[in-house]
């Protein structure tokens, strides 16, 4: 005689996403709620467009976001292709791929702070990367990288400390993706003889969309907040929206406007998911 096992409660599933809906409520949607306030009012109460207001008619409020945009922009092709040429060399066939599964996450023990601070004794006048170039007899005298009267070349150095730094967040998300490809695709590929290229661009990443996509959602709302990175490398001198927002907050004092570029954040990250989604769309399978 069988004993038939109790069936789950219907209100099972709620309960146990209870905690999870309770910290995103208590941690991330009441601090927002605040910070829509906060940004739609003065320092006096009223309701209105005042620190808005200021903000964009701060001087340094559209060179902010430009360099932003910026960093993104460039950030995006580099990470995707570094990350996806790491990726495959973690899930091929090469040998050794475990010691540079290592290698390529190592930076991921790094906080964002160290790295800039890391790069920063890199790109210095005295720093490693002249110390090399004059060694090997490429330069006769340091380059001044973090030469603050050109921006452009600040604003690579803080692309390449980006890349190095982050890069192995999309490798892991990219690793996961290639290890769900039925191994009947890529089979397939050989047996019809399919160069590198041509398995990459027809049988790979057709079926890796959907965790590239995820991938890049995943970069550009954290290319929005690059923080310290910035700092240790560009000071005060590159602006991007956080630190304006850092700025605000502590040099003016004003939560009322440091909410404001948070708002402004916000508004971009989420124009900017959505022309990803819209760059990526998702697929419907034949049958459906």
């Amino acid at each position: 005689m069988s004993v038939s096992s109790p069936r789950p409660s219907a209100a099972l599933p709620y309960l146990l996403l209870l905690p999870s809906v309770a910290y995103l409520v208590i941690f991330f949607a009441s601090p927002m709620v605040q910070a829509f306030g906060l940004a739609f009012t003065s320092t006096t109460g009223e309701w209105g467009l005042t620190s808005l207001s200021a903000m964009v008619s701060d001087d340094r409020f559209w060179p902010a976001v430009w360099t932003t945009l910026i960093l993104l922009v460039v950030l995006l092709p580099i990470q995707l292709a570094l990350a996806l040429a790491m990726s495959m060399i973690i899930t091929g066939r090469l040998r050794g791929r475990g010691f540079w599964l290592y290698v390529f996450l190592l930076p991921l023990g790094v906080s964002e702070l160290g790295a800039g601070i890391l790069w920063y004794s890199i790109f210095v006048e005295q720093g490693w990367l002249n110390t090399v170039l004059q060694g090997v007899g490429l330069i006769d005298r340091p380059v001044i990288w973090l030469d603050y009267r050109e921006p452009w070349r600040v604003i690579g150095t803080i692309v390449v400390a980006e890349a190095w730094r982050s890069t192995s967040l999309l490798v892991i998300i990219l690793v996961g993706g290639l290890r769900q490809i039925p191994k009947d695709y890529l089979e397939a590929a050989d047996v019809f003889h399919a160069g590198p290229w041509q398995r990459m661009r027809h049988v790979v990443l057709p079926l890796l969309r959907p965790t590239i996509r995820t991938a890049l959602i995943v970069r550009v709302v954290l290319a929005f907040e690059v923080f310290a990175t910035v700092i240790a490398l560009g000071g005060t001198a590159t602006d991007t929206l956080a630190t304006q927002a850092n700025r605000a907050y502590t040099e003016f004092q004003d939560a009322h406007l440091a909410s404001a570029y948070g708002l402004v954040i916000l508004v971009v990250s989420l124009v900017a998911v959505g022309l990803v989604l819209a760059a990526l769309p998702a697929r419907k399978e034949r049958g459906e």
